[in-house]
């Protein structure tokens, strides 16, 4: 008996449906991946990073919200929690652990745990009166989320940089790249870069802002450059409030935001080096 070709329309229809939400669950999973790589946990609360690992015997934590909004997503990795210890001279232990929101339209909310991040920074090269301060940070996004919820990446995933900094006056330039190696279906490997400039408004405010360019995956199609700013509200030494705002000046529009608490502490007379 020959098909109803209404039916077959509504059925042409419905599929068509289906592969868009998957494809909109897909995106929106490597974008969350991408987001909690580099959202922020490059210099919390800017992408771009900096080669100063935390004092030895010294701790950082941090707890934090961030997200990233787009036409066809809008995802928040939070509440989050980063964790920083000074495990040897310039050598630092990295940990990053997150919760992960993903909407997409027509399907709602997707909640659960997210990758996780590890790494360890390790500066090479202490600042001069003529040279920069180096370092290295090396992370692996472990694929602990569901890739099939949107909630992660799917595999596990590495990225390759080295940071640089210098110091002049009130002022921080911090400036570097390096490789995102990415296997997992629809990414492939990729550069990423970014400088930051900083200044210090007396004891209590830092601001700074930054251009990044960012490695480009299947939502946006390619690369795209971002414009951040934000800085640190400085309650005591120890505690401070981090916070920053941007949005893409190319490819496809979005947003980021970044809002936390910082803390750190340690042993009073701890080696610096």
């Amino acid at each position: 008996m020959p098909s109803d070709p209404n039916t077959a329309k509504v059925r042409a229809h419905m599929g068509a449906s289906i592969f868009n939400l998957r494809r909109r669950r897909k995106q929106a999973g490597l974008l969350l991946a991408l987001a909690c790589a580099l959202g922020l946990h490059g210099g919390p609360p800017f992408l771009t990073d900096d080669p100063d690992p935390v004092d030895l015997n010294h701790w950082e934590a941090y707890v934090f919200g961030q997200g990233e909004r787009t036409a066809s997503a809008n995802f928040i990795s939070g509440p989050a929690i980063e964790l920083n210890y000074g495990i040897a001279p310039n050598t630092q232990l990295h940990l990053v652990a997150p919760e992960a929101n993903v909407s997409t339209p027509g399907s709602g909310w997707a909640s659960g745990f997210g990758d996780t991040e590890i790494g360890v920074k390790y500066r090479f090269l202490d600042e001069t009166d003529s040279i920069p301060e180096l370092g290295i940070f090396p992370m692996a996004e472990l694929a602990t989320g569901s890739a099939a919820r949107g909630l992660g990446n799917g595999q596990t995933w590495y990225r390759l940089p080295i940071w640089a900094q210098k110091s002049l006056g009130p002022w921080t330039i911090d400036a570097g790249g390096g490789l995102q190696l990415n296997s997992a279906p629809g990414e492939r490997n990729q550069g990423f870069a970014g400088v930051l400039l900083q200044r210090d408004l007396g004891k209590y405010l830092t601001l700074g802002a930054e251009i990044f360019q960012q490695p480009g995956d299947p939502a946006f199609g390619r690369s795209a450059t971002l414009a951040n700013a934000g800085g640190y509200l400085k309650f005591t030494e120890n505690f401070n409030l981090l916070f920053s705002v941007g949005r893409s000046l190319s490819s496809e529009r979005y947003t980021i935001w970044y809002l936390g608490l910082y803390w750190t502490g340690g042993p009073t007379h701890a080696d610096k080096h």
